[in-house]
C-alpha cells in the first residue's frame, strides 16, 4: 500500500476527473490533507484503496436535436411578437379605462352638486310651505301664533332687564345687622 502526497490536481488526472470532483472525492472519503509550502493543499492518498471510475458524460446532442431546438426558437419569436401585440392592445385598454374615470368623476361632481342643490330647494319649499299654512289658518289661529311667538321673546327680555336691575336694588337695601 504506497501512500502518496498529491494536489487535487494530480489526484484528477490520476482517476480521469475534474479537480473539482478529486476535491469532493477527498472530502467523501475524509482523507487526510495538509498544506505545502507554496499554498497548495496535498492529500495523502493510497491509489489502490480507492475504487472510482468516472462516470461516462451524456453525448453530444444529435443532429435532429438542432431541428427541435430550430423549432423552439422561430415559438419563442411567434410567442414574442405575440406579447408586443397583447401589449399594444392592453395599452388601449388602460386609455380607455382612464378616459372612463376621468367621465365618472365629473359625473359624481356633477351629482354631488345636484344633490347639494336639490336639498336647498326642499328646505326652500319647507320654508314656504309653514309660510302658506300660516296665511291658510284663520285669523284667530294667525293672532294666537304670534302672541306665542312674540310672548316668549318679551318675557326674556323682561327677565334680563330685572336681573341686570335687581343687584344694584339689593346693595341699596339697608342691612339689618
Amino acid at each position: 500500500m504506497p501512500l502518496e502526497m498529491l494536489t487535487y490536481a494530480e489526484l484528477g488526472e490520476r482517476l480521469k476527473i475534474s479537480p473539482e470532483a478529486a476535491r469532493a472525492l477527498v472530502k467523501r472519503h475524509r482523507l487526510p490533507r495538509s498544506r505545502s509550502n507554496d499554498g497548495k493543499t496535498l492529500v495523502q492518498v493510497d491509489l489502490t484503496e480507492i475504487n472510482h471510475s468516472p462516470v461516462a458524460r451524456a453525448p453530444q446532442a444529435p443532429a435532429g436535436h438542432q431541428a427541435a431546438v430550430t423549432a423552439l426558437k422561430q415559438k419563442i419569436e411567434a410567442l414574442q411578437a405575440e406579447l408586443a401585440e397583447m401589449e399594444a392592445v392592453a395599452r388601449g385598454h388602460r386609455a380607455d379605462f382612464e378616459r372612463e374615470c376621468e367621465r365618472t368623476n365629473k359625473l359624481l361632481a356633477e351629482l354631488l352638486k345636484s344633490s347639494v342643490e336639490t336639498l336647498a330647494a326642499r328646505e326652500k319649499t319647507a320654508q314656504l310651505e309653514g309660510k302658506l299654512s300660516m296665511f291658510t289658518q284663520p285669523w284667530r289661529r294667525r293672532l294666537v301664533d304670534a302672541f306665542t311667538l312674540a310672548l316668549p321673546q318679551a318675557t326674556m327680555t323682561a327677565r334680563e332687564s330685572v336681573g341686570r336691575a335687581l343687584p344694584d336694588r339689593i346693595e341699596a337695601l339697608p342691612s339689618r345687622d
